[in-house]
């Protein structure tokens, strides 16, 4: 077990009630765009942050490998793959996880220092969380990817994109994400795989005041072709809503997960700041044409922290547009989904489905209930190649392994297991 709480956690048995309630009162709210060095200390060029939990280079996928080697380049510590490819193994570059620092991040999650990041403010528990721009599923940084238009992109978001768009969120005073993925839940989202109507949202959020500002119809077209031609853009965007809402209950003994995570290798769950990990399962997947079983990883990104938030999988019932997409009927996606009301703490106050009469999405995973029911979360998620450069391969659905949660329940102090027993 590895811990980033060096202030410690006291022995509270109202722990669930009071996670519960900082969850439940979270406004993440848009606010900013900055360059991630400037908000995330440790993360000099001398650094990279990715997905998931602790893993060292020797031990790290293709995948994850080609990432981090276009980060290099990108940062222009190297000047090209060969030279990354000497460079990344040398020492002289450390590796962390994102979400030992606030940060968080799908696919790859990997992040440096010039990335341009979303600051995600959660202004009822004064939190942050960083996110980076998404770049794309196909050829994208974050999938692996790491050829010249890949280095072309991320330079265009951080030279042209992210400084128009910070100009609008800071104009704006700030974007609530909760009741906007609320509303995409009822357009058919699930806020995981679909991201369609989110990103409707958000252009129609941002459009009037683009208008009113001196941005010239150049740029403004520039912008919204890229943003129409991008739906997975927003994900990024509830990734780092839900980290933000989740993060001052890390600080508080309970039994609620509050993030499932993989680096491609291994998967991550997060319980009071603690990482507990296990191989990462593989997809049940509907794949692209041309690809099979044979040329997927297996789970890799941060993104379902969205689960852990009542979101992804969770919600996959009341989202049967991605039916096709994951390969599942609607009815089982939604069978899925009311299983997870048995391994949850709550009904969601923030998100409802509407297939349930808007019933609150369930909503945190207590490790009590995983390990005494023996049902695993239920989560939607794309595939990525198993070697670097080709990226999204298709969509599916997995579960998580039980051996995370009964190592979670290993770790608990007996007054905060029977705290959370009694009450289930």
């Amino acid at each position: 077990m590895q811990t980033d709480n060096p202030m410690g956690i006291g022995q509270d048995i109202n722990g669930n009630a009071q996670a519960l309630r900082l969850f439940a009162q979270a406004r993440p709210t848009l606010v900013d765009i900055q360059p991630a060095a400037r908000l995330i200390p440790i993360l000099k060029q001398d650094t990279i942050l990715h997905a998931g939990p602790p893993i060292g280079w020797d031990n790290m996928c293709p995948t994850m490998r080609g990432a981090i080697l276009g980060a290099l380049v990108y940062e222009r510590l190297a000047n090209n793959l060969a030279e990354a490819q000497r460079l990344a193994p040398s020492g002289m570059i450390r590796f962390a996880p994102a979400q030992n620092y606030g940060a968080i991040g799908s696919g790859c999650g990997v992040l440096s220092a010039s990335m341009p990041v979303w600051v995600i403010e959660d202004r009822a528990n004064n939190t942050r969380a960083f996110a980076p721009l998404g770049d794309g599923l196909r050829r994208g940084l974050q999938h692996g990817a790491n050829h010249a238009e890949t280095i072309n992109r991320l330079n265009w978001l951080e030279g042209f994109l992210a400084p128009r768009l910070r100009d609008i969120i800071v104009r704006s005073n700030g974007i609530e994400l909760f009741p906007m993925l609320r509303t995409a839940l009822q357009m058919g989202d699930d806020a995981h795989v679909r991201n369609k109507a989110a990103m409707q949202l958000l252009q129609l959020t941002l459009m009037p005041v683009m208008l009113a500002s001196k941005m010239s119809t150049k740029d403004i077209s520039e912008i919204l072709s890229f943003l129409r031609g991008h739906n997975g853009f927003f994900l990024n965007l509830t990734l780092g809503a839900c980290k933000a809402a989740w993060h001052k209950a890390e600080q508080i003994t309970s039994t609620l997960v509050t993030a499932i995570t993989s680096n491609g290798v291994e998967m991550g769950i997060r319980l009071n700041g603690a990482w507990h990990t296990a191989p990462a399962p593989f997809i049940d997947a509907c794949y692209l044409p041309d690809y099979t079983a044979e040329s997927a990883n297996p789970v890799i990104g941060d993104s379902n922290i969205a689960e852990a938030s009542g979101l992804g999988g969770f919600a996959a019932g009341s989202a049967p547009a991605i039916n096709e997409a994951v390969g599942k009927t609607a009815e089982e996606l939604l069978d899925a989904t009311l299983q997870m009301y048995e391994i949850t703490a709550e009904n969601s106050t923030h998100f409802v489905l509407p297939i349930l009469n808007n019933r609150g999405a369930p909503t945190g995973i207590d490790v009590a209930k995983v390990s005494s029911t023996g049902i695993t979360p239920f989560a939607t998620s794309f595939i990525m190649h198993r070697q670097p450069g080709i990226g999204h391969i298709g969509a599916g659905v997995w579960r998580a392994p039980i051996e995370l949660f009964n190592h979670a329940i290993a770790s608990l102090s007996p007054a905060a297991l029977d705290a959370s027993l009694a009450k289930n």
